[in-house]
C-alpha cells in the first residue's frame, strides 16, 4: 500500500514537471547554440537538492513576481533534462537512463553526492563504481571524484579490481589533488612526502597492501614507504620477508572478485575456489593467505544437487568418465563444507581407484579458511583412494561417502570418519543430511 503510494505520488511529480503551469523558476541550461530553458518548482529544487538551492538562493523571485531565472552553463540540457526528472520522479532516472548516468557519471556523481535525499541515485553511482571500476577509475576523469567517493570505492569488499590496481589509482588521484608534485617520488623532500600523506590520509588505510605480491611491494609500495604509518610499513616488510610473522594490524583479507567465468556455485565462492585450486596445484597456502586470489582454472558444473537430484542414478549419468573433478558438500544445519578432489574418470563399476593426488577437505564456513582442514590420500594406502559403485555417489576411500539403497534412492547414508586419507576433516563421525552438493570438472583457463 505505501509502495504504491509513492509510485503514484513520483508519477503525480513527474506530471506536475511536465505543466505548462504554476512553475516559479526558469533554468537557463547549455551554452550557445545548444541552450534550453526549463520550466521548475523553487520548493522542490530547494529541498531535493542543496546544490540548486544554493545557485537559487542569490536568484529569488521578486514581490513584483518576476520569475526567478538562473544559468548553468556547464551541463548540457539533454543531461540536465534526466536529472530534473530524477529530482521529481526519483525512480525514473534509475530504471530508464542508466546508460545516460554511466555516460556522464561524473555530473551524476556531483548532483547526487551533494543531497541526502538523493538516495538511490547515490546507491547507483556506488555500485557502478564498485561493480564496474573500469567505467570509472579507468576513466580519464576520475581524478576530479571527491574524496567521499573515491573513499567508497576502496572500502567496499566487493570491488572489482586488483590490488595493484586500487593502489595505483590512489597515487593518481593524490598527485591529481596535489598538481605541483612532480609524479617520481625519488624527486620529493620530506615536506611533499608529508603533504602527499596527508593527502592521502583517508584513503591508505583502505589500500590492503597485504594482498599484494612481495614484486607488487617492492616496485610500487616501497618508493613510497615515507607516506606509510611507520609500523605499517615494518610490518609489511616483515610480511613479505617472513610470512610466517605477526602483523599488529588487522589483516584483510582479499576482496571478493567475481568469478562467475571461474564458478557458477551455490555453495562456495572466489576464496575457496582460490584455496582448492592452490591444493591442487600444490601451491603453498601458508604464505598466500591474503594475496591475490589464485584461479588458474575454470569450474565447469556437471551436477547440482538441488537441480539434478540427489541419487547416485543421476551422479553416474552425469559423472562417470569425467576426471578432475571437484566435490563440494553443504551440510545440513550448518555452514560447513566438505569435500574432495579426484583426478580420475568416475566409474560405476565395483572398484577402487589408485592415485596419490587425490585429497578431502573442510571448512566451517566459506568465510573461514584459518579453521580449513586439507587431508591428502595416506602414501600407504594410494591403491584405495577412492570407490566406484553405481550404489554410490563421490565415495573418497572409506574417509566421504555417500551411499543409497539403489541408484533411483536418494542418499540415505552420508557421513566422514578417517580411514584412508591423513587427516580427521570432520569432529563427528555421525552421518549427516546433505542441504546441497555440487561437482565440478576443471578445465586450465
Amino acid at each position: 500500500m505505501v509502495t504504491q503510494f509513492f509510485s503514484k505520488l513520483s508519477q503525480n511529480y513527474i506530471e506536475l514537471l511536465k505543466d505548462n503551469e504554476y512553475y516559479d523558476v526558469t533554468i537557463e541550461v547549455g551554452e550557445d547554440p545548444n541552450v534550453k530553458i526549463f520550466r521548475a518548482h523553487m520548493n522542490i529544487l530547494c529541498y531535493r537538492s542543496p546544490y540548486l538551492r544554493r545557485i537559487l538562493a542569490s536568484n529569488k523571485k521578486n514581490n513584483d513576481n518576476v520569475l526567478a531565472h538562473i544559468k548553468l552553463s556547464n551541463a548540457s540540457s539533454e543531461i540536465f533534462q534526466i536529472i530534473l526528472e530524477y529530482i521529481y520522479g526519483e525512480e525514473y532516472l534509475i530504471e530508464n537512463k542508466s546508460e545516460w548516468l554511466e555516460q556522464h557519471f561524473e555530473f551524476t556523481q556531483q548532483i547526487s553526492s551533494q543531497s541526502i535525499n538523493l538516495l538511490k541515485l547515490q546507491e547507483f553511482c556506488t555500485n557502478l563504481m564498485v561493480q564496474s571500476p573500469e567505467k570509472i577509475l579507468k576513466s580519464l576523469n576520475f581524478t576530479s571524484l571527491p574524496e567521499k567517493s573515491l573513499i567508497s570505492i576502496i572500502k567496499s569488499d566487493d570491488l572489482q579490481m586488483k590490488e595493484i590496481e586500487v593502489w595505483e589509482h590512489v597515487l593518481k588521484w593524490g598527485l591529481a589533488q596535489n598538481p605541483g608534485l612532480i609524479p617520481d617520488p625519488k624527486t620529493w623532500s620530506d615536506d611533499e612526502f608529508k603533504i602527499m600523506r596527508n593527502t592521502l590520509q583517508h584513503c591508505l588505510p583502505l589500500v590492503r597492501f597485504f594482498c599484494l605480491s612481495s614484486k607488487e611491494f617492492s616496485q610500487k609500495v616501497r618508493p613510497y614507504q615515507k607516506i606509510l604509518n611507520q609500523q605499517l610499513y615494518e610490518d609489511l616488510l616483515n610480511f613479505y620477508l617472513e610470512p610466517d610473522s605477526v602483523s599488529s594490524h588487522n589483516i584483510q583479507r582479499p576482496r571478493k572478485i567475481k568469478v562467475d567465468e571461474v564458478i557458477c556455485s551455490l555453495i562456495v565462492d572466489s576464496g575457496i575456489v582460490s584455496t582448492i585450486s592452490r591444493w591442487i596445484d600444490k601451491v603453498d597456502v601458508n604464505d598466500n593467505n591474503f594475496k591475490e586470489l589464485y584461479l588458474p582454472y575454470k569450474f565447469e558444473l556437471l551436477l547440482r544437487g538441488s537441480r539434478d537430484g540427489f541419487t547416485p542414478k543421476r551422479f553416474h549419468e552425469l559423472c562417470d568418465n569425467k576426471s578432475n573433478t571437484v566435490t563440494f558438500i553443504k551440510v545440513k544445519g550448518t555452514e560447513e563444507i566438505i569435500g574432495g578432489y579426484n583426478p580420475l574418470e568416475w566409474k560405476s563399476s565395483s572398484s577402487w581407484g589408485e592415485t596419490k593426488d587425490s585429497f578431502i577437505f573442510s571448512f566451517k564456513n566459506k568465510n573461514n579458511f584459518k579453521d580449513a582442514i586439507l587431508s591428502n590420500v595416506k602414501s600407504m594406502d594410494c591403491d584405495v583412494a577412492l570407490w566406484f559403485d553405481d550404489f554410490n555417489g563421490p565415495h573418497f576411500g572409506n574417509d566421504i561417502l555417500m551411499e543409497a539403497p539403489n541408484e533411483s534412492i536418494d542418499y540415505d547414508l552420508v557421513y566422514c570418519k578417517q580411514v584412508f586419507y591423513e587427516k580427521k576433516i570432520r569432529d563427528s563421525e555421525a552421518k549427516f543430511t546433505v542441504e546441497d552438493y555440487e561437482i565440478f570438472q576443471i578445465v586450465k583457463k
